[in-house]
């Protein structure tokens, strides 16, 4: 029986790699070892980077909920906790949709919130 050698299925995966790493600075776009390593890297950043937009998110909707529950006086947790005795369950994108958008609606969130402490 005849040598297999791997070049087709070596080539394909080195391939795959400088593709991943186009645009890359310097050789870590062009050297397939180095390619290697920068992909790893930057896979590893971008599953953390998913993690931490989350968190970025919700961190935006409180602030916005909260500067303008300020502006209706009260303040965030006396808010959400009101909201949460009245039994209304809107999450917080919701909320800072209401605050930055539909200021109106928003206030009377504040004011069945502040009636249901």
């Amino acid at each position: 029986m005849a040598r297999v050698k791997g070049a087709l299925s070596t080539r394909k995966r080195r391939k795959k790699i400088l593709k991943l790493a186009k645009g890359y600075w310097g050789a870590k776009s062009k050297h397939f070892k180095m390619a290697k390593q920068a992909v790893l890297k930057s896979g590893n950043y971008a599953f953390a980077g998913r993690k931490q937009k989350k968190r970025d998110f919700r961190s935006l909707w409180i602030t916005r909920i909260s500067a303008q529950a300020k502006a209706c006086g009260i303040n965030y947790s006396q808010f959400m906790h009101g909201l949460k005795l009245s039994g209304i369950t809107l999450n917080r994108k919701m909320l800072s949709e209401l605050a930055v958008n539909d200021k109106e609606a928003f206030a009377k969130l504040v004011e069945t919130a502040k009636a249901a402490l």
